[in-house]
């Protein structure tokens, strides 16, 4: 007995002397940001041993390391890499800092989390803010329009031919701010002068279906800027420019005696304290217009309140707003081709012949939200927004329309040790139009989605989906999605998928592919709209349906290095197929069935039309455009882009480069259909062409920089074959445009130049020539875009 005790004295004198060091073989760590020391939450530590860990909310980690040295790599986007080598088991803290300059690029917009776009599996560009500013960009669409793969038209974009002309009503790409959409309620455009972009960090564009994350409107592609959050030092920037147009070519085109000018001013301030944060901007804009009557004056104030509670230190949460007031003259259709620059019907709006309307318009969004981690370091967003968008048609009050959009979102996403993120999220939009010229309407759209991603060394994979419901006016059916198509059976969700990997063939080699699907519902003025302009009738089609349809994507990127100098090359080919396209097609217009007239085979109502007084002597009232499901089409194609950044020897380069080819397909052979194409010879859709190309370089050299962009976009051959020919004897929507179109059929190339001199360290002037050699060019048919114009620019950055 005596002996058991001391054998058991002599165990727990052991184990007493071992328990501290098994107790600390392993290390126990935190991460902490170089500049602020705040914890680093999620960041992913691997050791050389294989062990690995995810920081938690207070930036802690531990591995149960065993065999020292080891080395630990610590990454968290958007700081650099950090390798530390550890000796012994204990306690460490690393400290990362952002890198002066990477080859990376960081998006948040693909997957809803900070990712390298290298290892997103879909096309993306990035306009940074500094070609904004040094181009002196005035609004949202002139800024996209310099990105590869995307085209702009009057207010409408199109990437990779994927949307044409629809007179401003709807949108296949969705735009994004703050990761919640913004498109209008009434008409489900995009308001690309209200967006604030002096505060986001990047432009951020998706391109193809991107439904599954995003939803509907997504159908073609996202447009995304993200607010950049302030720091704990202040930052403050300031700008100003002056802009004047030059006379164009043609004599014809102008209607001035003095010289249209614009000025802008912008300033913006932002920082963050210990438990409260601010950004504020405003900006002031005023246009004389190049074309008469088309002036635009804006004012707009707009920020964030960020808030950090002490005592619940998991929790961030704050409200985003922004108001926006603004006046200006809409210039839809020509004079004619002669006097291209005056509006149908003169500028004088008190003439009923006028084409020429006034708006006073008001943008407002608020926008609330909150983001918690908790104990297992799951991560819960809760964003909501108040949208009320309002147009006061001065010149034709029963044209005006306003709309609020009630938009909410809970999002939970989860990073496990493996590699594997999980996010899911349910939304809901719901909409309130309340306009003279649509009609009251409501709508209501509902969605869950979920999306697993999963790292494995050199691979990722993705795969998610989204069920959505969709209702307007209390009527359902627009998501209704056939299980069965033998007995009809139907749920009242319609779903889409996504699907994609990437995979690092080699250092800086990147092989990508991806399918994903979309929907996107008619907007109320699709629907709904019903007017006229001049000779130009628009007309309502309450029975119009959603367009589907897919998208897939190979593509492979491949980096290359100069010294500092570093860029990326990437190569894809894809395929978008769209059912059920919505878009405006030429009709005539039954009031007696309120439906199109089938030309080709007229029912008794429409020969009972064609018949009556009614017709003989009012016809032009009942000829013009209406929203249709008209189209099935598929668009394939090849994509090359180049964009770089660094330092050759004491020069600075940044590049933004791309070629696009497209094959815009039309799969509908109705011959009713083809009827309306100016161009029935090669099936191509209308409003669209084969080739674009972009290209913008900038170098820097000490005080002094240089910049230079160039644009191409092929001939539209195939347009609405109405605007070319006469709708009644002598009265032409548009006269003069199909001479014009004979003699300027190869497309358009555009030049701009740009200088900058930092005076200061803090001061940059810049002077800038667009359309520096005065083409006259056009977006779309009608629509002669500026002549050569010139802007002078004073920035400041503190």
């Amino acid at each position: 007995m005596l002996k058991s005790t001391e054998l058991m004295k002599n165990y727990i004198l052991a184990l007493g002397f071992l328990c501290p060091f098994l107790t600390f073989s392993q290390i126990n760590g935190v991460v902490l940001d170089e500049k602020s020391n705040e914890p680093v939450v999620g960041a992913k530590v691997i050791g050389s041993d294989g062990n690995k860990a995810i920081t938690d909310f207070d930036g802690k980690f531990m591995l149960n390391s065993t065999n020292f040295p080891v080395t630990l790599i610590t990454s968290m986007l958007p700081y650099a890499n950090d390798t530390t080598e550890v000796t012994a088991a204990g306690e460490i803290t690393i400290k990362l800092s952002e890198p002066v300059q990477v080859m990376q690029t960081v998006v948040v917009s693909a997957g809803r989390r900070t990712q390298e776009v290298e290892e997103v599996p879909i096309s993306m560009e990035i306009i940074r803010p500094s070609l904004i500013d040094n181009k002196g960009i005035t609004d949202l669409e002139q800024a996209v329009d310099q990105a590869p793969g995307v085209f702009t038209m009057d207010g409408q974009v199109s990437i990779r031919g994927g949307s044409g002309f629809a007179y401003g009503a709807g949108s296949r790409v969705l735009l994004l701010w703050n990761g919640m959409p913004l498109l209008s309620g009434y008409a489900g455009d995009t308001q690309w002068n209200a967006i604030p972009m002096e505060q986001a960090s990047q432009i951020e564009i998706m391109k193809g279906a991107a439904s599954v994350l995003y939803g509907s409107g997504a159908l073609n592609g996202v447009i995304a800027l993200t607010e950049k959050e302030p720091g704990l030092k202040p930052e403050t920037k300031f700008k100003v420019q002056y802009g004047i147009y030059d006379n164009p070519r043609r004599e014809s085109l102008k209607w001035w005696s003095t010289s249209p000018m614009n000025q802008q001013i912008e300033a913006y301030r932002g920082q963050m304290y210990k438990k409260f944060g601010y950004t504020v901007s405003t900006t002031v804009f005023r246009n004389d217009g190049y074309r008469e009557g088309e002036t635009e004056f804006r004012g707009r104030i707009s920020g964030t309140l960020y808030f950090k509670p002490q005592k619940f230190k998991r929790v961030k949460t704050g409200i985003g707003y922004n108001y926006q007031l603004q006046k200006t003259g809409n210039f839809l259709i020509w004079q004619s081709d002669t006097f291209a620059y005056t509006p149908s019907g003169g500028a004088d709006t008190s003439l009923d012949a006028s084409t020429l309307t006034y708006n006073f318009g008001h943008r407002l969004f608020i926008d609330p939200y909150i983001k918690i981690i908790d104990k297992h370091n799951n991560r819960h967003n809760i964003k909501t927004r108040m949208y009320w968008a309002f147009n006061d048609n001065i010149t034709n009050p029963a044209q005006s329309n306003g709309a609020t959009i009630y938009f909410s979102e809970y999002q939970f996403q989860r990073q496990y040790k493996s590699g594997i993120t999980l996010t899911s999220g349910l939304s809901n939009i719901y909409n309130v139009v309340l306009s003279e010229l649509f009609g009251d309407h409501k709508s209501n759209n509902t969605a869950a989605y979920v999306q697993y991603e999963h790292h494995i060394k050199k691979m990722d994979i993705v795969a998610g989906m989204r069920a959505e419901y969709f209702e307007m006016d209390g009527r359902s059916g627009d998501s209704d999605f056939m299980l069965n198509k033998k007995d009809s059976t139907t749920i009242p969700f319609y779903p889409v998928f996504r699907s994609g990997f990437h995979y690092e063939l080699a250092k800086y080699t990147h092989l990508r592919a991806s399918i994903g699907q979309g929907i996107r519902y008619p907007s109320v003025a699709e629907r709904y709209t019903k007017t006229s302009v001049g000779a130009l009738n628009i007309f309502e089609n309450p029975d119009l349906k959603p367009e589907i349809g897919w998208a897939a994507e190979l593509g492979l990127k491949q980096g290359v290095k100069m010294g500092d100098w570093k860029g990326m090359i990437d190569l894809s080919g894809f395929v978008n197929q769209y059912s059920n396209m919505m878009e405006f097609g030429f009709i005539i217009f039954n009031p007696l069935t309120n439906k199109a007239v089938n030309v080709a085979n007229p029912s008794s109502e429409d020969i009972a039309f064609f018949t009556s007084p009614e017709w003989n002597q009012n016809y032009t009232k009942y000829i013009g455009f209406q929203a249709q499901n008209a189209e099935k089409a598929r668009i394939s194609g090849l994509e090359l882009s180049f964009n770089s950044m660094g330092k050759i020897k004491n020069v600075e380069v940044v590049t933004l480069i791309g070629y696009t080819y497209m094959n815009p397909i039309s799969l509908n052979n109705d011959p009713n259909y083809q009827a309306s194409f100016s161009d029935t010879s090669e099936g191509l859709l209308k409003y669209r062409f084969r080739h674009l190309a972009k290209a913008d370089a900038e170098f820097n050299y000490k005080k002094y920089s240089f910049g230079f962009s160039s644009r191409y976009s092929g001939f539209m051959k195939n347009i609405d074959i109405v605007f070319e020919e006469a709708i009644a004897g002598s009265t032409y929507i548009l006269p003069g445009l199909k001479q014009y179109r004979i003699d300027n059929n190869r497309g358009n190339l555009v030049f701009d130049v740009r200088f900058g001199y930092k005076l200061k360290e803090n001061y940059r002037l810049g002077f800038m020539a667009n359309n520096v050699f005065n083409a006259e060019y056009s977006s779309r048919p009608g629509d002669i875009q500026a002549p050569r114009n010139f802007l002078v620019q004073l920035q400041m950055k503190i």
